[in-house]
C-alpha cells in the first residue's frame, strides 16, 4: 500500500479495516492529551509507540490537523520503521458516529 501524508477520517476507518485484515497494526496517536470519543487512541509516547510491530501505521492527530502535518517529517525521522500519517482536520473534524461497512 502507498501511504500518503494525510488521511481523512473516512480514509482512516477504511484503511484501518483493510490493513488490520492483512495483519498491519494501525494506531491513532493523540498528541494533545485529548482522546476522541468512541475510538481507541494512544497518547504520544515514543518509547511505547516503538514497542509496536515494525511496519505499523501511526496516525497522529491534534486539534486541527495542521500541527501534526507540520511535524510529520519529525515523526517519520523518529519512527523510520513505521508509517507515519497525519489525520486531516484533526480532532475538530472527527465525526464520532461515522462508521464504514465491514465488507470493505
Amino acid at each position: 500500500m502507498n501511504y500518503p501524508d494525510e488521511w481523512t477520517q473516512e480514509e482512516y476507518l477504511i484503511n484501518k479495516k483493510k490493513l488490520e485484515r492483512m495483519g498491519v497494526k494501525v494506531v491513532l496517536v493523540d498528541t494533545i492529551l485529548t482522546p476522541i470519543e468512541k475510538v481507541h487512541t494512544v497518547i504520544y509516547n515514543p518509547y511505547e509507540l516503538s514497542k509496536n510491530p515494525k511496519g505499523s501505521v501511526f496516525v497522529f492527530y491534534c486539534y486541527s490537523g495542521s500541527g501534526t502535518f507540520k511535524r510529520l517529517k519529525e515523526y517519520k525521522k523518529k519512527f523510520p520503521d513505521y508509517h507515519c500519517i497525519s489525520l486531516k482536520g484533526g480532532r475538530g473534524y472527527w465525526r464520532k458516529n461515522m462508521t464504514v461497512a465491514d465488507d470493505i
